[in-house]
């Protein structure tokens, strides 16, 4: 292997991890003032009560819902060249064009702002609808109104920024979120961009953001930035309005990436750039629980266009496996393929009553949906893609040639590959899988952590232990009975789930309600064994919330199916497949619980020792490491930028 020179790397600031963590619990909510599902499934309470019946839209909200999906639809199949955008890796300026005419840009602003006002619910149903003929327009759409200015005004601004900038989002200004640093990622108490007060009227900001999506043609930012605490000034991390064009701001570079090769994504440094103080977001000190607060729905956005894909993946596999024939009858006769096919359309199925149900809840705001916005998150962004490689393999060698090959010798153009590459993203997007399971994870525990917290932590006084110990006792008195039986032993539970002529899906959600109580258990028994050290098992608190997943995703399934049912829409298919899917779910969490306890978390942490001090090392001979010099993280001092910019608003 050869050996190269790294140049030198400028860090951000550096952090303990007491402090990175202090930092983080700061900004996420602290109560809990409304009922959640999911918080007490993890609690080994399942309240059906919360999502059965399945909440409906309002009327009024489906004819406008219904109308603009028909006017969408109509622009996807005339107005979008996704082969194009893939080619030429950038959205058309006349495709953009076309999108603000209908009012795209503003779909979750309200119309009192020039918005069309669509809710939670059918603006991911357009998410989903054009995102299944380009992602890329998919993340412009979302990153412009889940993350971007929109929603943090709508939320936190005054009224005099809501008047100011919701027009010109709702017209097609578009909008970019900027968090992330070079050296910084999903550790905020790190990050290093500036904002300096400049007399009471004004902040200077300096520093430089990646990954700023949308950021390389958009016209407003909403940027976090680090005010200094000083007389006067609480400081922290801030959020702030800015305009894109203004001195001092510099698209430095236009990112290219595996998939989603049409995505406007770049690094955006700024330079003395002044920002009115008008233009704050919120107090000083609030900028992160502004964007945790902001991301409880928006979150909804990716999971939208991952069920989309699924219905794609689904279309493509039926009709390739029908037309396919191998050995005297269609691939999808066979049971190596057709279990694929199975495992599509059942997931599918899930997928779109997992996402539908939580845009509905946050719709009707009775729910608090922190935790099923980020399940959502999660679930949807692991298993499309795994939906998606399912399908690759199901296409063989043609799922794995790319769409302009394919169409050069005649066949029909499918992007599956593309799919895959395009997909993959939204594993890290808006937090990693690794960051969604502690997220998750500490929410889940919060009810444990409010009671036993100064119990188990290490750092507490005797004092402050023993009032914890005198909480936690009365606390456990009360829940852990409760654990022990319920509606799930009973056998005819849940019966309403179980009509004449359908399948029977109570079954599943007594697996549900018997599955929380021992998911609860599980989580009480790793409390009492790790205590303080419970937050470095990441392995542990990834399966517990991976089997929450799992069976959010059955409730929700199966709820669905006797929605439809209820309505006379497909409702023996609809049973058929939640049942599927429920079957399938079930084989995933029983191994996740085994997992819990039987696995090779220590063995993999001394592997990994050995690995980063080199013990390893000779496992490494016999290749050529192909990858160019230069550091790991590249240069963000503050400064002038050197470049030139490469802004591109489109026209």
């Amino acid at each position: 292997m050869r050996a190269r020179t790294v140049p030198e790397h400028t860090p951000a600031r550096s952090v303990s991890e007491r402090e990175a963590r202090q930092v983080a619990e700061a900004a996420r909510e602290q109560r809990w003032r409304k009922p959640s599902f999911a918080k007490e499934l993890f609690l080994g309470r399942f309240r059906l009560d919360l999502i059965h019946p399945h909440p409906a839209p309002a009327p009024d909200d489906v004819r406008r819902g219904e109308a603009f999906l028909g006017k969408l639809r109509n622009f996807c199949e005339t107005g979008i060249d996704a082969a194009r955008i893939e080619r030429e890796a950038r959205i058309p300026d006349e495709t953009v064009r076309g999108l603000k005419e209908l009012g795209a840009f503003g779909m979750k602003i309200d119309t009192a702002y020039g918005g069309l006002g669509l809710t939670q619910l059918y603006y991911n149903k357009a998410l989903a609808l054009v995102g299944s003929v380009s992602p890329a327009i998919g993340a412009l759409l979302s990153a412009h109104q889940s993350i971007g200015v929109p929603q943090p005004i709508k939320q936190f601004g005054t009224q005099a920024q809501k008047d100011a900038y919701l027009p010109r989002c709702a017209r097609g200004d578009i909008s970019a979120f900027l968090l992330t640093e070079p050296d910084v990622g999903s550790d905020p108490a790190r990050l290093a961009t500036t904002a300096v007060p400049d007399g009471d009227d004004a902040y200077v900001l300096d520093g430089v953001k990646l990954w700023t999506t949308n950021g390389v043609v958009a016209d407003l930012l909403i940027v976090m930035a680090r005010v200094p605490v000083s007389e006067g000034h609480q400081g922290g991390i801030t959020a702030f309005i800015v305009e894109a064009d203004a001195e001092g701001v510099t698209v430095e570079h236009r990112n290219a990436f595996m998939g989603l090769r049409g995505i406007e994504n770049g690094v955006t440094r700024f330079h003395r750039v002044r920002v009115p103080a008008i233009n704050r977001v919120g107090p000083e000190g609030a900028g992160l629980k502004i964007a945790l607060t902001t991301l409880n729905t928006g979150r909804l956005s990716l999971p939208a266009i991952c069920a989309g894909s699924g219905k794609w993946c689904l279309k493509i596999a039926r009709e390739w496996s029908s037309a396919r024939e191998q050995w005297g009858k269609p691939i999808a006769r066979h049971e190596a393929v057709g279990a694929k096919i199975s495992f599509i359309a059942a997931t599918t199925f899930a997928l779109e009553a997992v996402i539908d149900l939580a845009s509905q809840m946050a719709d009707e705001n009775r729910n608090d949906i922190r935790i099923e916005a980020a399940l959502a998150k999660l679930y949807g962004s692991e298993m499309a893609c795994r939906m998606a490689d399912e399908l690759v393999q199901i296409r063989g060698g043609r799922g794995f040639e790319t769409a302009d090959s394919l169409a050069a010798r005649g066949e029909r153009a499918v992007p599956a590959e593309q799919l895959l590459r395009d997909l993959r993203i939204n594993r890290i997007f808006e937090g990693s899988t690794e960051i969604m399971h502690l997220l998750i994870a500490r929410e889940a525990v919060d009810a444990h952590l409010s009671v036993a917290g100064d119990l188990i932590n290490p750092e507490s006084s005797l004092s402050d232990k023993g009032r914890a110990a005198a909480r936690a006792g009365g606390f456990y008195a009360r829940w852990l009975p409760g654990l022990v039986t319920g509606p799930g032993h009973l056998p005819r539970s849940y019966g309403e789930f179980h009509p004449p002529g359908h399948r029977d899906l109570s079954g599943h959600l007594r697996y549900v309600e018997r599955s929380a109580r021992r998911l609860a258990r599980s989580t009480f028994y790793g409390m009492s064994r790790w205590q303080g050290r419970m937050e470095t098992k990441q392995g542990f608190l990834g399966r517990v919330v991976d089997i929450g997943a799992e069976l959010f995703a059955m409730s929700a399934s199966c709820v669905r199916a006797e929605m439809m049912r209820a309505a006379g829409d497909h409702g023996t298919e609809a049973y058929q497949l939640a049942d599927a899917f429920c079957r399938q779910a079930r084989i995933r969490a029983d191994e996740l619980f085994g997992r819990l306890w039987s696995n090779t978390d220590t063995l993999d942490r001394a592997v990994v020792s050995e690995v980063l001090n080199g013990s390893y090392g000779w496992l490494e001979d016999g290749v050529i490491d192909a990858s160019g010099d230069g550091p790991w993280i590249a240069e963000s001092a503050p400064g002038p930028s050197t470049k030139p910019s490469a802004r591109r608003p489109f026209g």
